[in-house]
């Protein structure tokens, strides 16, 4: 069985992190299935999805990781390009990637004690965001 959903959200853009665990348990809970997967796809190309320890530190922590890792003040030809100055949210999302796949079992997502799920928006704006939520089992 398959049951197909969808979460919007609003973000901020600018790395924003926003944690989805409540949002997927209700539509793992919503399905009628009672044990299977969760895949989850961000749509659009400049957000992604993961999960981590959502607490301020570790937040914090991977805001820094990704100003580092692909910094938003080098050049990038997609600026170039389009004029939009979002090079480097396009690079963090496709490192990051668009989709997630959680186990789940009694209609209870299987993450660790401290995991939760979230979505990260890298663009320069804030931004309407839907996931797409499949939930396959029986």
């Amino acid at each position: 069985m398959i049951f197909t959903g969808e979460i919007s959200l609003q973000s901020q853009g600018d790395s924003d992190i926003i944690d989805i665990t409540s949002k997927v348990a209700r539509q793992v809970a919503d399905s009628n299935i009672s044990r299977g997967t969760v895949n989850l796809f961000v749509a659009g190309s400049t957000a992604g999805i993961t999960t981590i320890e959502f607490e301020p530190g570790l937040v914090a922590d991977v805001r820094n990781m990704w100003a580092r890792l692909v910094p938003q003040n080098v050049s990038y030809d997609h600026d170039r390009r389009w004029g939009d100055g979002n090079g480097y949210s396009h690079v963090r999302a496709s490192l990051l990637g668009a989709s997630l796949v959680v186990p789940f079992h009694d209609k209870k997502l299987l993450l660790g004690t401290w995991q939760q799920i979230v979505v990260v928006d890298f663009d320069n704006r804030p931004r309407s965001r839907q996931i797409i939520v499949q939930v396959t089992g029986e």
